[in-house]
Parts: structure tokens; C-alpha cells; sequence
């Protein structure tokens, strides 16, 4: 059980992939983190982490939860699993089919003009479906005036179509509005690019679906508690199908390269630890020296507690799951967010005895079994 608060631990961060319909898993894990009476300092997001993130920063916090479940309440689409089960090809997997084919009514919606795969619509039509739905949806939810003041900041990446350069939108630095919600979300070629400025942005999730080096590329960095909540996981069974080829390779290129920045973070910041350390037994009058500061400059005493969430899998799920939008699908990741968190935040692995020179720390916390990696 905690014996400490949170804020004991420095700032508390909130890191979401992109992954569709499986984002209701991030939204019960907030859940759970609002009903404990923690509230996230800094919410970082691509695609539906994104859309999620502007729900949280774009909301005060006594209503936070109660505009993330008129959200996933109204792009819950039961109609499509309903049809499946009326014809031959009953399950899931034909309820998804279907939703591919018709849309959903509050989220994305058919765009006729892109079946002529040669026709030229301009680079911000050139999609499968048309978003104006979702942009209303957002509109009604989310009040953008709230977004970058206090508690909570929020960052949500996009790929620039020309360049192929990952680009953050921080509420730190600019006022977000639901075109750098909708620019995250634009994954491609299912949604259309959105213009900001002079550029065209894409799904931040194409280069990055895992935005957790921003955190690691601040210039001054803190001791923070970071809650990095995947919805594709990295670990999983040989596939011996080629279904369960597309669906394996689907997770694997989406959970990202976070394990590998994590690994080379841990290496840095464990360096910069100990240069902070050194830097404390220097003679007085060392720093006059320009070198010697600069190499002491470089020394850090911040120590990052990263717990990774994994959402779980779901019965009948394959690889279109990310579009799966049914009731019971969007209820059992709900659910399954809202206790893996409670149990994470029971546990409180952070709490532990952890070598000093430990910069990074991770916490894998897998169906309700937290194990510190170190």
C-alpha cells in the first residue's frame, strides 16, 4: 500500500499511444487515477492518446471523466455487430469489416470521392473517410480555453507530411485548438491531413506511437512519475497463421521503440547522475575552469519512476481490433484500465529501494502484476 504522496515523486505525466478503438483502455486508467484524487501535470498524446489528453487538459478536472465517457458513449456503434450476427460471417471480426465499410456515425464517415483511387481530391480530402463528425464531437466536449492553463499541460505529436518530421504541439508554448487534436488522430490513409500554417500533418503515430522522448528531450529535466499507457503490446506469441502474422506485426510496429529509448535513457541519465555526483567533490574554484563546468553542467540529480501499462487482450480480437467500437468492446477496455491502474496505484512499486545512480526506473505492470525492471 502508498505510505507517500505522488508529488513526492516530482510531476505526474501521462504518456498515451494511438490505437483507435482500444484508447478506452487510457480512458478508464484515468478513471481510476481521477477517483484516487491524482490529477496528471502534463498529458502527452498521439491519435486517440491525443483526443483522450484534450478531454483531460480540455476539461476541468471534476468533469473530466464524465466527458471521456460521453465520448466513448457516443462512438460506441453496435449496429455493425448486430448485422454480423445475422449473417454467415458472425463475430467480431465481420462487425469491424462492416464499420470499415459504413463508418461511425460520431467518428469518421465514408468519403465517395476516394473508392476512384486516381482521382484528385487535394491533400487535405485525400482520405478513405471524412472527420467532420469527430471535429463536432470534439467541439461539443472539449473546452479549448482550458487547455494550457492549470493543472494540466498538454502535448500531442503529428508527422509533417512533406518533411517526415515528427512535430509536438505544446500547450506550453501555443494555444492548441482541434486542428492539433484532429492532425494527431490523422492517420492516413484512413483520415485526411490537416493544415496548420503552411503545413500538412499526419498521425503522429506513423513516426512515433509512443511519445515518451519528449519527456526525455527537456532541457531541464525533473523527477516525475510517469504512467505510459500502451495499447499495443510489444510481447507476444510466434504467430503460425498468416492472420496472426498481421495481427502480431500490427502490434509490434505500433507499440513503437519505446523499450529501446527506455534502455538508452536509463544509460544517459544514470551518467548524468553520476557527473552530478562528481561534480560535488570537485576543489573549490574547479568550475572557473570554462571545460570543467561544462562537462559539470551536464550532470543531472533527476530520477524518473516510468510505469508501463499494457492493455490486455480481449476475447474475439484480431487485427482490425483498433476498430473495434462495440459497447462491450469499449466496456471490457474501460474496465480493464480502470483496475489495472487501481492496482498499480495500490501497489505503489515506485515506493521501493532502487539503486541511487538509477535515472530511469521502469515499472512493467501486466494484468494486474506490477514488477519493477529497475
Amino acid at each position: 500500500m502508498p505510505t507517500r504522496p505522488l508529488s513526492d515523486f516530482g510531476p505526474l505525466v501521462l504518456v498515451q499511444q494511438g490505437g483507435g478503438a482500444l484508447g478506452a483502455y487510457q480512458a478508464g486508467a484515468y478513471a481510476a487515477l481521477s477517483e484516487a484524487g491524482h490529477e496528471p501535470d502534463w498529458v502527452i498524446g498521439t491519435s486517440i492518446g491525443a483526443i483522450n489528453g484534450a478531454l483531460i487538459a480540455g476539461n476541468p478536472p471534476e468533469l473530466r471523466v464524465a466527458q471521456l465517457r460521453e465520448f466513448w458513449r457516443r462512438v460506441e456503434y453496435d449496429w455493425p455487430l448486430q448485422a454480423a450476427r445475422m449473417t454467415p460471417f458472425f463475430g467480431q471480426q465481420a462487425a469491424n469489416w462492416l464499420t470499415m465499410m459504413m463508418g461511425d456515425p460520431e467518428f469518421f464517415q465514408p468519403n465517395p470521392g476516394a473508392w476512384d483511387l486516381s482521382a484528385k481530391l487535394g491533400p487535405e480530402h485525400a482520405a478513405f473517410y471524412t472527420v467532420a463528425a469527430l471535429r463536432k464531437t470534439l467541439d461539443e466536449l472539449i473546452a479549448l480555453d482550458e487547455i494550457g492553463g492549470e493543472p494540466t499541460r498538454l502535448t500531442v505529436g503529428a508527422a509533417n507530411v512533406t518533411t517526415s518530421q515528427m512535430t509536438y504541439f505544446d500547450s506550453a508554448r501555443m494555444n492548441l485548438g482541434l486542428d492539433h487534436i484532429l492532425a494527431s488522430g490523422a492517420l492516413p490513409p484512413s483520415f485526411p491531413a490537416v493544415r496548420i500554417g503552411d503545413d500538412l500533418f499526419w498521425d503522429g503515430g506513423i513516426l512515433s506511437n509512443t511519445p515518451l522522448e519528449v519527456i526525455f528531450e527537456q532541457s531541464e529535466r525533473q523527477s516525475s512519475l510517469v504512467f505510459e499507457v500502451h495499447l499495443w503490446n510489444p510481447v507476444g506469441p510466434a504467430p503460425d497463421s498468416i492472420w496472426d502474422v498481421v495481427t502480431r506485426s500490427k502490434n509490434i510496429q505500433y507499440s513503437s521503440r519505446s523499450a529501446a529509448q527506455v534502455v538508452r535513457e536509463k544509460q544517459m541519465q544514470a551518467m548524468r547522475r553520476m557527473i552530478h555526483q562528481l561534480s560535488g567533490h570537485l576543489a573549490p574554484g574547479a568550475c572557473d575552469d570554462p571545460e570543467i563546468a561544462h562537462i559539470a553542467s551536464l550532470g543531472c540529480s533527476a530520477q524518473l519512476h516510468v510505469v508501463r501499462l499494457m492493455v490486455p487482450h480481449v476475447a474475439h480480437e484480431d487485427y482490425s481490433k483498433d476498430i473495434d467500437f462495440s459497447a462491450q468492446g469499449i466496456k471490457a477496455r474501460w474496465t480493464a484500465g480502470l483496475n489495472d491502474m487501481r492496482e498499480v496505484l495500490r501497489e505503489a512499486p515506485w515506493e521501493g529501494s532502487f539503486d541511487p545512480l538509477e535515472g530511469v526506473i521502469v515499472h512493467e505492470a501486466r494484468a494486474g502484476v506490477t514488477v519493477s525492471s529497475g
